[in-house]
C-alpha cells in the first residue's frame, strides 16, 4: 500500500480503513490519551509484520494534536509545551544516562520555503551550552548539559546529503543522542500545522513528499535519533478527499445522500482523485495563507520544550 504521509498514525488508519479491519493491525500497538485537552495517540511498531504493513521502522510513534494554535492562550501554550516536553524527555532519558553526555539538535529543510523553514526556525531558539561548558563552565550549574546545534540546509543548496554534514559533524562532537527537527507531509487537511509526531526511529527527509534523501537514522550514525515533525502541508487530492467526506456527511445529516455518495465515503478515494489531478498538473503542494506565523508560533512550542526536555 502507498502512503504520502510521514505521520504513523494516519498510516495505521489508512491500512486499516483499506484491509477493513475492526481489530489491531498485527505487529502494531496503538493507544490514545488526552492531556490538557490534546489528544496524544501512540503507535508502537513492534516487529517486521508491523514494519511492512506500515511501511514505518520498528519503534514508538507519539502524535500531539493540538488545538488550533494561532488561539491559545499563554497558559494554553505553557501546558503544549510541558506535554511535548514530557514526550521528549520519556524518550531522550533512555540514552542520556548523565548530565556529561551531549546531544545535538539538527534543524532540517529549506529557509527559504516557510513552509519547510520548520527545523531551521527551531535551531535559532534552542539554549546551547557546550561552547559556554567547555569554556566558561564557572557560569553554568553543575550538573548543566552540552546542548548543541545546526542547520544544515538542503542538498539542492548545498550540494551535500544532509546526512552526509550530520555524520562529519557527529564524528567531530561524538554526541550522545541526535534530535532532528523537520517538515512533514499530512493525509488530512487537520493535521496541517496542528499536529507535532515525536519518534525515536530517525526521520528520512523528504519521504511524505516522494523525495526521499538518505536517512537521519541510527542505522547511518550510529547514535540514537528522535525527530519531531509537524505537517505544514498538503497535496490538492488530499483536500479534495477530504471535503468530499465533509460534503457527502453534509448531504447524509440533511438524508439527502444516495447510496453511490455513501458508498464514496466508505473508502479513501486519494488514489483515484491523484490520478484524475496528475495529467493536468492540479496536484499542487498547497499550506495555509497564514503559515508564517503558524512556523513562527510552532518553532517557539517546540525549541522550549526541547529546551526544557534537555
Amino acid at each position: 500500500m502507498q502512503f504520502r504521509t510521514d505521520m504513523a498514525d494516519e498510516r495505521r488508519d489508512l491500512y486499516r480503513k483499506a484491509n477493513q479491519l475492526e481489530e489491531e493491525i498485527a505487529g502494531v500497538e496503538c493507544e490514545e490519551e488526552e492531556r490538557y485537552g490534546n489528544r496524544i495517540t501512540r503507535v508502537k511498531i513492534l516487529n517486521e509484520e508491523g514494519e511492512k504493513a506500515l511501511n514505518k521502522k520498528q519503534g514508538n510513534y507519539i502524535t500531539i494534536d493540538l488545538k488550533k494554535i494561532s488561539n491559545l492562550e499563554e497558559n494554553e501554550k505553557e501546558r503544549v509545551e510541558d506535554v511535548i516536553a514530557e514526550e521528549i524527555a520519556a524518550l531522550a532519558t533512555s540514552y542520556l544516562h548523565s548530565p556529561d553526555e551531549e546531544a545535538l539538535v539538527i534543524g532540517l529543510g529549506n529557509n527559504d520555503l516557510v513552509c519547510d523553514s520548520l527545523g531551521s526556525k527551531v535551531i535559532e531558539n534552542i539554549e546551547v551550552t557546550r561552547h559556554i561548558k567547555k569554556y566558561y563552565p564557572q557560569f553554568l550549574k553543575e550538573d548543566a548539559r552540552a546542548i548543541s546545534s545546526f542547520a544544515p540546509s538542503v542538498m539542492g543548496k548545498t550540494g551535500i546529503e544532509t546526512l552526509e554534514v550530520i555524520q562529519g559533524i557527529s564524528d567531530r562532537i561524538q554526541p550522545k543522542l541526535i534530535i532532528a527537527i523537520d517538515s512533514l507531509a499530512s493525509r488530512s487537511i487537520e493535521r496541517v500545522n496542528r499536529s507535532i509526531q515525536i519518534a525515536d526511529t530517525g526521520i528520512v527527509p523528504g519521504g511524505g513528499v516522494g523525495n526521499e534523501r538518505m536517512g537521519i537514522t541510527f542505522e547511518n550514525l550510529g547514535i540514537p535519533v528522535i525527530a519531531i515533525g509537524v505537517p505544514t502541508a498538503v497535496e490538492t487530492a488530499v483536500i479534495v478527499n477530504d471535503v468530499l467526506d465533509l460534503f457527502i456527511k453534509k448531504l447524509q445529516s440533511k438524508d439527502e445522500s444516495n447510496e453511490y455518495l455513501n458508498k464514496l465515503k466508505e473508502v479513501d478515494n486519494y488514489d483515484e482523485i491523484k490520478e484524475a489531478l496528475n495529467p493536468y498538473d492540479y496536484n499542487l503542494v498547497v499550506t495555509p495563507k497564514e503559515v508564517d506565523e503558524l512556523t513562527e508560533s510552532l518553532a517557539e512550542l517546540i525549541s522550549h520544550a526541547i529546551n526544557f526536555a534537555l
